[in-house]
């Protein structure tokens, strides 16, 4: 191999890993922290008066993590997912980060999310159908 190809090997490998860099440092915490927890594309963000439940979607299964808006202080979070037909997939406890990750095989069933911080709650009703 030449040298001039292996400069641009380097010049090349140097670039890739300076825009990872770059991407990781300009996502969010909280949503990057989702991303890792959840596989698949986001298909919904429901925000409530305390938190948030992030819905992600891969092939027939979907799974969900509730956010609150201020992480910190341990307190009670729990995050739901229904597939219609099937009993709920449910963690809930005292977080400081979030709640969740759960999945569960929807296919192309509708699902029930509920996502609860401290005393906030919200639940969606049947969607994604």
């Amino acid at each position: 191999m030449h040298s001039g190809a292996i400069r641009r090997r380097l010049a090349l490998g140097l670039a890739v890993l300076t825009a990872s860099g770059l991407l990781a440092v300009a996502a969010p915490g909280d949503a990057q922290a989702a991303t890792a927890l959840c596989p698949g594309r986001k298909v919904r963000t429901l925000p409530f008066s305390t938190g948030t439940v992030l819905v992600y979607k891969r092939g027939g299964y979907v799974c969900a993590v509730t956010l609150p808006k201020r992480p910190g202080a341990p307190r009670k979070m729990s995050v739901s997912v229904q597939a219609r037909g099937n009993r709920p997939v449910v963690d809930e406890g005292k977080y400081a980060h979030h709640a969740g990750p759960v999945t569960v095989h929807a296919g192309r069933r509708c699902v029930w999310l509920k996502g609860q911080v401290g005393r906030g709650k919200f639940s969606s009703g049947w969607i994604l159908c």
